[in-house]
């Protein structure tokens, strides 16, 4: 039975010169993180790197060690800069080979279309297992508590699809928004307060502005229910008594 009341850690590494460019938007940090809250695990740090070995290697190590489980995206497909299974092998001081199963997979995805690029893409650090790829022929690949898959958001989402519920992981994160049509600095004063009356609990302010006017949304988060639904009614009262109306966002 995995520890409920452990709070179980995961790091990203985003991998590609692209993002770095901008020339492509990253997408999968969002998605990771709220799939990573659902497993009970909280998504604690984010780093993009470039096409590089020793960045990679770098990053990878500090990583692996910091956290409970590492994810990376990008850098495992078939051509010269993907090198991440390369960087995974050597920060781990394992071997590249090549996998039966991934390229039992990808001549049967490929057919008489495979190619010795294509087949760059059943390479793995010696001891990895296959994540499952729904998408797609290449398959992740997870090795000790690192998470290698795609860059490429559909498909990243069907790897997560096909781990989930196989993680060690704690209470999930719940969260609760209440919005007001104040300034975030106005009620600073306010928020601390509930934070430190409703121990375990977290809010987070993000203004916006529509129609010419400044308001903000607050939102809540906390492992339990009953915590979480305490710790917005306190909000909504508090913020009622220095003359602001809140709205319930709810869940």
């Amino acid at each position: 039975m995995p520890d409920r009341t452990k709070i179980w850690t995961a790091g990203l590494i985003v991998i590609g010169d692209e993002i770095l460019s901008g020339r492509t938007q990253d997408a999968n940090t969002a998605y990771l993180a709220k799939w990573l809250n659902v497993e009970g695990i909280e998504l604690k740090g984010v780093e993009i790197v470039p096409d590089e070995m020793g960045r990679i290697i770098e990053a990878v190590n500090r990583a692996r060690t910091s956290y409970d489980y590492l994810f990376t995206t990008g850098g495992i497909g078939p051509t010269h800069d993907d090198i991440t299974v390369d960087a995974v092998a050597q920060a781990l001081q394992r071997a590249v080979v090549i996998h039966p199963e991934a390229k039992r997979i990808l001549e049967g995805y490929y057919g008489d279309r495979i190619s010795t690029a294509r087949m760059r893409m059943a390479r793995v650090p010696e001891g990895a297992e296959l994540i499952p790829n729904p998408v797609s022929g290449a398959p992740g690949i997870r090795i000790d508590n690192i998470f290698m898959m795609a860059g490429v958001p559909k498909i990243t989402q069907g790897m997560l699809a096909g781990i989930a519920g196989t993680l060690a992981g704690g209470q999930p994160v719940l969260d609760r928004s209440v919005g007001a049509w104040v300034g975030e600095t106005a009620v600073a004063d306010v928020l601390s307060t509930v934070e430190s009356e409703k121990p375990g609990v977290q809010i987070g302010s993000y203004p916006f502005w529509r129609e010419g006017k400044v308001g903000s949304n607050f939102v809540i988060r906390a492992r339990e229910r009953q915590v979480l639904d305490d710790a917005a009614e306190r909000l909504m009262t508090a913020l009622r008594a220095v003359d602001v109306d809140p709205i319930d966002g709810g869940i």
